[in-house]
């Protein structure tokens, strides 16, 4: 079996009070955050036992821990996340977190802004 796979959660939604306007500090927002991590997934696929994986219970854990304190960019908040997963689970090779903003304040349309920062890099699976 190859070593190597993914572990993602999509979809987390929150709200929070990240943005740059006096407004947003206050009434808040929907944030969306995604993670795709990579990491050996061979034992936990063989053994069934959580001891052996990333706990993506603790990974939500983390996140949420770090949606919920305030910043002005969503580049700072996406940072703090990435580099809060790396220093609790050195065990993924690489990973990715998107954290989206629903209706950013803008002159004009649009649904979601967006910050992707990846830690490590692996071709193999697109980042």
């Amino acid at each position: 079996m190859n070593d190597s796979g993914l572990l993602e959660l999509t979809g987390m939604e929150f709200h929070a009070f990240h943005g740059c306007q006096a407004e947003e500090k206050v009434v808040g927002n929907t944030f969306l955050v995604d993670f795709r991590g990579e990491t050996d997934l061979s034992k936990p696929a063989r053994t069934d036992l959580l001891a052996d994986t990333v706990d993506l219970a603790a990974v939500y854990s983390v996140i949420r821990a770090e949606m919920e304190k305030p910043a002005d960019l969503l580049e700072h908040v996406c940072g703090r996340i990435v580099d809060a997963l790396h220093r609790q689970f050195p065990e993924l090779a690489s990973f990715q977190v998107t954290v989206s903003k629903k209706n950013p304040p803008l002159d004009g349309v649009c649904a979601w802004s967006r910050v992707t920062l990846t830690y490590g890099r692996n071709e193999r699976f697109g980042f």
